[in-house]
C-alpha cells in the first residue's frame, strides 16, 4: 500500500484551524509557529493536490474538500486516542481516563458529586466532566470523545439508533420564592396561583428553558401567562436573585439543596402537581470502553438513580461492551470462551 498523503499532526493542523478560525490562533493553541502551520498546510494541499481553504477572506473558510477531509480527520484522531486509552488499560488497571459528559444542570449539580465519590474511591484515574448543551453532549458520546453522559434534555434523533438511551433518574423541578414571601406561609398553592407570581427565567432561547417550559406544560400550566420580571443567563444568577426577593422561578431540586438546608430559600408545594423530567444515561455500545467507565456505570450510577430504575438495561449494554472491548484490545481472547 503506498503512503498516505497525511500525517496525524497535520489533521491536527487542519482541526485547530476549523475551530479556531485562523492560521495564527491554531498555531497558538498548538504552541507551534504560525509559518510551521502555513507549511504543513501548503504540504497537505499539494499532498492532495487540491485547496483546502478559501484564502480570501479574514477567517480560513475551508472549501468542500477541507470540510470532506476534516470530517473524516476527525474520526481518525478519536480512534487514534480510543486506541491509546485501550492501550492504557491494558498496561495499567488502576489508572486511565474517564471522561463524562453532562447537560448544564447535572454537568452543574450532579456530576462533581458523582465523580467526588468515584475519585476517593480510584483516586489514580483522571476524570474529564465535559458540560454542554445536550445535542452538544450527545455528539460527544457518539464520536467517542466522551465514555458516557448524562443529559436532561431532547437528544438528537438521527442519534437515537447509534447511542444507547436509558431513563436514569426522576429530576423534580420546584418552585421556589423569597423566604419573605406571603405564599411562603402557606403549606401548599394553587396552580392558578402562579400567574399572581412575578417570575424569574432562563433566556427565551436557552434549551433548559424550553426543557422547563414542556415540563410544565405537561402539567397543564400555560407559562406564557407568567409574569417573566427578568431573564438570566445562569441558574445561579436566577437563585440569587429569588433570594433578593426580585421574584420566583422554577429549577431542578438538585440546584438547590444547599440554599434549602440554609435556608434562604422556600420551596412552595404546588397542590396536586408534582413536576418532573426524567434523565438519560448515554454512552455508545459499538465504542471502546474503559475500565474506569465500567467501574463508573457499575460503582456509581446506582447510588444516584431512582429507585427502581431498570438497572438490567445496563447490566446487558455492559456485557455487550465487555466483547467489543475484547474485539478491540485483544482478538485471540474472544476464542478463550
Amino acid at each position: 500500500m503506498s503512503d498516505l498523503p497525511f500525517t496525524l499532526d497535520q489533521l491536527r493542523i487542519l482541526k485547530a484551524i476549523a475551530v479556531e478560525g485562523s492560521f495564527k490562533r491554531a498555531a497558538d493553541s498548538l504552541y507551534v509557529s504560525q509559518p510551521a502551520v502555513s507549511l504543513q498546510v501548503q504540504n497537505l494541499e499539494r499532498q492532495l493536490d487540491v485547496p483546502l481553504f478559501d484564502r480570501g477572506g479574514r477567517r480560513a473558510q475551508l472549501t468542500e474538500a477541507g470540510h470532506l477531509l476534516l470530517s473524516y480527520g476527525e474520526k481518525i484522531l478519536s480512534l487514534c486516542q480510543e486506541t491509546c486509552r485501550a492501550i492504557e488499560d491494558l498496561q495499567n488497571l488502576q489508572g486511565g481516563t474517564l471522561i463524562v459528559g453532562a447537560s448544564q444542570t447535572t454537568g452543574t449539580y450532579l456530576l462533581p458529586r458523582m465523580i467526588g465519590m468515584f475519585r476517593q474511591k480510584y483516586s489514580d484515574v483522571a476524570v474529564q466532566l465535559h458540560v454542554h448543551s445536550t445535542r452538544r453532549t450527545a455528539w460527544s458520546v457518539a464520536n467517542g470523545q466522551v465514555d458516557l453522559a448524562i443529559i436532561g434534555g431532547e437528544i438528537p434523533g438521527e442519534l437515537a439508533e447509534s447511542l444507547e438511551i436509558i431513563p436514569y433518574a426522576e429530576d423534580e423541578l420546584a418552585l421556589i420564592l423569597p423566604v419573605f414571601h406571603p405564599f411562603a406561609k402557606l403549606e401548599t398553592i394553587q396552580k392558578e396561583d402562579l400567574y399572581k407570581l412575578q417570575f424569574i427565567a432562563l433566556d427565551s432561547q436557552s434549551t433548559i428553558r424550553k426543557v422547563i417550559d414542556q415540563v410544565l406544560a405537561r402539567c397543564e400550566i400555560d407559562t406564557r401567562r407568567f409574569k417573566i420580571e427578568m431573564e438570566l443567563n445562569s441558574i445561579e444568577a436566577i437563585k440569587n436573585a429569588v433570594q433578593s426577593g426580585l421574584g420566583a422561578a422554577f429549577v431542578s431540586t438538585s440546584a438547590i439543596a444547599k440554599e434549602l438546608q440554609m435556608g434562604v430559600l422556600h420551596c412552595s408545594p404546588i397542590e396536586g402537581v408534582i413536576v418532573k423530567r426524567t434523565l438519560w444515561l448515554i454512552f455508545n455500545p459499538n465504542r471502546y470502553r474503559s475500565k474506569a467507565a465500567e467501574a463508573f456505570s457499575q460503582e456509581i450510577l446506582p447510588q444516584f438513580a431512582t429507585p427502581g430504575w431498570n438497572q438490567d438495561l445496563i447490566k446487558l449494554s455492559q456485557k455487550k461492551l465487555v466483547v467489543n472491548t475484547l474485539d478491540v484490545a485483544t482478538p485471540s481472547s474472544a476464542d478463550e470462551g
